[in-house]
């Protein structure tokens, strides 16, 4: 009991133990396979050709294992970059270097990919719940060993994975936005009940860790992630603004910052993303349509997509620099011919972007 009572006073990192809700294909053997060909990988080498070291070596390596190998060699230049509560990670790779690393990292933490974009560089995992969450006693820690899916967790997470090459030639920025949602248990009628699925707020802190996870997974040292980590939040950076009856955010961000901040501020907010054109600063964006995404286990807060305005529609979200030499950003809601939209649509997704920006 007093070694419990201690140990609770102890503040640890998040414990985290994701399990996917989805299941893999049944493995499926090739031809190739189910005759063994020949091989002389291990015949043995003639006796003229072999040193005590290569002996050695090789007894080593049979009586270990495989040597561990560095996907990633740790560089000082690895790095967690911060601008309000959004975080991401710039390290000395280039993007096709990281993409199975990213999804190694992902299917090690408990989640399945559900789909992966690489010319857009986006992935993204299936929903998963944190086991670490369920309260064990006695009896379900026993009854968790011989039945895993006994008892569950009312909670489902899932992260979006973006990387884009940095504007210093050979690096690389790795965002990491999270989208959760909770079972809530409804009635029908007088005596039946359902559970649905609704959405609960993201959780940067949660976004945070996975990063720190990840920069351990691609080499960063504990070094690097313990200054990360204590590294102060800045101040509030948007707010909202207008001019001739057009409503814009500005941004204390110069462009390069601004890009990258809206660009995963999208990704937290659930819009789907077409394409993006850096050079003239646009996202282009298409809503969902709000029914299916309920069926998928969908975005509810973003409602307002009903509206028959913004169903199906095409918008603009451009970034743009104020050349007066302060470092701010421009950010307005387009339609498909580049003009500035004046609408209730358009300011519901200012105030969006403003919410996950400042």
């Amino acid at each position: 009991m007093l070694v419990a009572g201690c140990s609770g006073s102890i503040k640890e990192r998040r414990k985290i133990d994701y399990k996917s809700a989805g299941r893999l294909p049944p493995l499926e053997v090739p031809p190739d396979l189910v005759t063994p060909r020949n091989s002389e990988r291990y015949n043995v080498p003639p006796e003229e050709g072999a040193t005590f070291s290569d002996y050695t070596r090789e007894r080593d390596a049979a009586r270990n294992g495989p040597q561990e190998i560095d996907i990633l060699p740790t560089e000082p230049g690895m790095q967690v970059e911060r601008a309000g509560s959004f975080r991401w990670l710039r390290i000395n790779a280039e993007p096709d270097e990281l993409w199975q690393p990213l999804r190694e990292f992902w299917q090690e933490t408990g989640f399945l990919i559900a789909y992966e974009i690489p010319e857009a560089g986006i992935m993204e995992t299936d929903w998963a719940e944190n086991r670490a969450k369920v309260p064990l006693g006695a009896i379900r820690s026993w009854v968790k060993s011989v039945f895993d899916s006994a008892y569950s967790y009312p909670e489902r997470d899932k992260f979006r994975t973006r990387v884009e090459r940095s504007d210093k030639p050979g690096y690389s920025e790795i965002y990491i936005s999270h989208r959760a949602m909770y079972e809530v248990l409804t009635k029908e009628g007088r005596s039946q009940e359902s559970t649905i699925w609704q959405v609960r707020p993201t959780d940067p802190e949660l976004e945070a860790e996975m990063l720190y996870r990840l920069m351990a997974r691609l080499g960063g040292t504990q070094e690097q992630i313990q200054q990360a980590r204590v590294s102060p939040p800045p101040p509030p950076r948007a707010t909202l603004s207008r001019s001739e009856n057009l409503e814009f955010l500005e941004i204390r961000d110069p462009f390069d910052q601004a890009w990258r901040r809206v660009g995963l501020a999208l990704d937290r907010v659930g819009f789907t993303v077409e394409d993006r054109d850096r050079a003239q600063g646009v996202y282009f964006v298409r809503y969902n349509d709000p029914d299916a995404e309920k069926e998928k286990g969908g975005i509810g807060r973003l409602a307002f997509w009903r509206d028959d305005e913004a169903v199906d529609t095409q918008y603009h979200i451009r970034v743009s620099g104020v050349d007066d030499g302060s470092e701010v950003s421009e950010v307005r809601v387009q339609d498909s011919e580049g003009q500035t939209v004046a609408s209730s649509t358009a300011s519901r997704i200012l105030a969006l972007l403003q919410d996950e920006l400042k």
